[in-house]
């Protein structure tokens, strides 16, 4: 056994610089887990700046750089300012409406399915439908209390808000303006092979930044739909719902199966059994359809595919370090994890042919 340990750290550290590279993640991952909080305005800098930098090169080729960076920092302020003072609001408000009617929505609902006991008497019991009831109302009890605390730490809030309010686009607009210079300057603490390094951050680069922006560009769109769609119906809560559906697109197979409850006990609530809770659904069920079969594979067609179990594993652990931050980044860092376990030993056997050469020029 020890034998074995010892050719594969043989075969993959040997290399100094495949030690750096996993010297470089370990530290990484240490002041993530350690001071990531105090660090998470910075980190979210960097992701937006990252974002916006393939934006920032077009339009590199048709002015200065400074100018494309001043067009695209002033687009971003004028959709996040129109967020935080259109939309945001209009879904705050709709929530705290919603969770006053989420008793009497569970009510109505628990009274429908009342009849499935008398129907289905070997499938289900009435016990277990008011059981299931009781853990309904539960749970809405706690997202209501979540909302009074949330509420009543609103200065605490406030504090923390503004600092991002103020700090991340300040930093975003440096990382995007300098980006270049301030990766340049890390680069010369790097050894000069670095032939491992660029592999990985060459193949992480293109998929994750594909990644992102189009995850982005699909929460933006689903939502947007989902919201005219809502409204062209006269479904409640028509903003808050289509925000749910905009962002459960973050967790594919899982999110769009979540967000259908509420999407459905919503629309059941307001008109029962009807032909109009019929033809909501039908428009729902084609707008997942749509973004299943038409929008993610045009936005993702470059994107790593990562088979359906390493996504729901990638889910439920890094959800699980980092919250619903962890949950939106669990992909990428799957991604980012595939692209080491790729390049490494193909690094590795590349620089081992380019230091021993090939067996005819060893033997002249």
């Amino acid at each position: 056994m020890f034998k074995i340990i010892s050719k594969w750290i043989h075969r993959y550290f040997s290399d100094e610089e495949a030690l750096l590279l996993f010297v470089l993640l370990a530290a990484s991952l240490i002041i993530i887990l350690t001071v990531g909080k105090a660090l998470a305005p910075v980190f979210f800098s960097i992701i937006l700046a990252f974002l916006m930098q393939g934006a920032v090169q077009r339009c590199s080729n048709y002015m200065p750089h400074k100018v494309a960076v001043l067009l695209v920092f002033s687009s971003f302020m004028a959709a996040f300012l129109a967020f935080m003072l259109l939309v945001l609001p209009q879904v705050w408000r709709q929530l705290l409406t919603l969770l006053n009617e989420a008793p009497r929505i569970v009510t109505e609902i628990q009274k429908s399915l009342l009849f499935l006991p008398e129907r289905y008497p070997e499938l289900v019991t009435e016990e277990q439908i008011r059981q299931l009831s009781s853990v309904a109302a539960a749970e809405i009890g706690r997202a209501w209390q979540w909302a009074l605390t949330f509420s009543l730490h609103s200065i605490t809030n406030i504090v923390a808000l503004l600092i991002y309010l103020i700090l991340v686009p300040i930093l975003v607009f440096f990382f995007m303006k300098d980006g270049n210079y301030l990766a340049g300057s890390l680069t010369t603490y790097l050894p000069e092979k670095r032939d491992l390094m660029r592999r990985v951050w060459t193949e992480m680069d293109a998929q994750i930044a594909n990644y992102i922006r189009g995850k982005v560009i699909e929460i933006l769109i689903v939502g947007a739909v989902s919201y005219v769609v809502f409204v062209f119906f006269g479904l409640n809560y028509a903003a808050l719902l289509a925000v749910m559906v905009g962002l459960s697109v973050v967790i594919p197979y899982i999110g769009a199966a979540v967000v259908t409850l509420p999407v459905a006990g919503v629309a059941f609530f307001q008109w029962g059994w009807g032909s109009e809770f019929l033809t909501l659904m039908i428009a729902y069920f084609v707008i997942q359809a749509l973004d299943g079969n038409v929008l993610v594979p045009i936005l993702f067609s470059e994107a790593v595919n990562l088979h359906p179990v390493s996504i729901i594993v990638a889910v439920l652990l890094f959800g699980s370090m980092w919250g619903v931050l962890g949950v939106f980044f669990a992909i990428p860092l799957a991604t980012l994890v595939k692209s080491i376990v790729n390049a490494w030993p193909a690094a590795l056997e590349h620089a081992s042919e380019k230091s021993h050469g090939p067996p005819e020029e060893q033997e002249s």
